[in-house]
């Protein structure tokens, strides 16, 4: 069996981090989940509440996915072996696309 290692510039899933974060940031801060998922027709608070409730266990995972970010860069381990700092990035982007998909599934059952 062969395997192939491919190597990409580290600034790329870092990048990626920076943008999944904006997206999370805008939609739990800035109310762009508000406007996306309780605009409707609900005039009770319901709606909102349920929003904050998934955003909360949203953040738990976009907490996990910037530590894995500031670890990758901040640790001296994970800097200088390629291998440790792909994991451990890649692990991070992996909790960003957990922490939007959990905010977004979440906001549909709060409707």
């Amino acid at each position: 069996m062969v395997r192939v290692w491919l190597q990409f510039s580290p600034i790329i899933p870092t990048i990626a981090s920076f943008l999944l974060a904006a997206l999370w940031g805008l939609s739990v801060f800035a109310g762009w989940g508000l406007e996306a998922f309780c605009a409707g027709g609900e005039s009770s608070s319901t709606c909102p509440q349920r929003l904050d409730r998934v955003s909360t266990v949203s953040g738990l995972f976009a907490a996990l996915a910037a530590a894995c970010t500031a670890a990758a860069w901040l640790l001296p381990w994970a800097r200088h072996d390629p291998r440790a700092f792909g994991r451990v990035m890649g692990a991070g982007v992996v909790a960003w696309i957990v922490a939007e998909g959990v905010l977004f599934f979440g906001g549909l059952l709060a409707r």
